[in-house]
């Protein structure tokens, strides 16, 4: 793939109150992107669900032949990962902690706004 890195960020809750809406997010913004960098440090929840859709994404990015990568992830991200035993298994496919993506792409942010 030749496309430029895209960036996407989540603010707020990453669970199973917003799978819905955040998978087809997801969706829509894996595709035509050769790298997908993941912005996870404003999430301030983060349960099951949220971890379905990380590994649904990812699977779908390197499927296609593109770079997974989390630039930046929340204390609630890490601590799910960790006791999961998932935060290791997913840094051995480019999972960064730094804020720096490299990225020269707009990013996507998907908003916590509840009805």
């Amino acid at each position: 793939m030749n496309a430029s890195p895209s960036v996407f960020a989540i603010e707020g809750e990453l669970t199973i109150y917003r799978a819905a809406e955040l998978h087809a997010e997801f969706q829509r913004a894996v595709i035509g992107t050769g790298s997908f960098f993941l912005d996870l440090s404003a999430v301030t929840e983060f349960d099951s669900a949220g971890v379905q859709l990380l590994l649904a994404a990812r699977r779908s990015v390197l499927a296609a032949g593109g770079e997974w990568r989390i630039a930046a992830s929340s204390d609630a991200v890490r601590e799910v990962l960790d006791t999961l035993g998932l935060y290791a298994g997913l840094a051995d496919t480019g999972v960064s902690t730094g804020a720096d993506t490299g990225a020269d792409t707009e990013t996507a942010r998907a908003s916590s706004a509840h009805c």
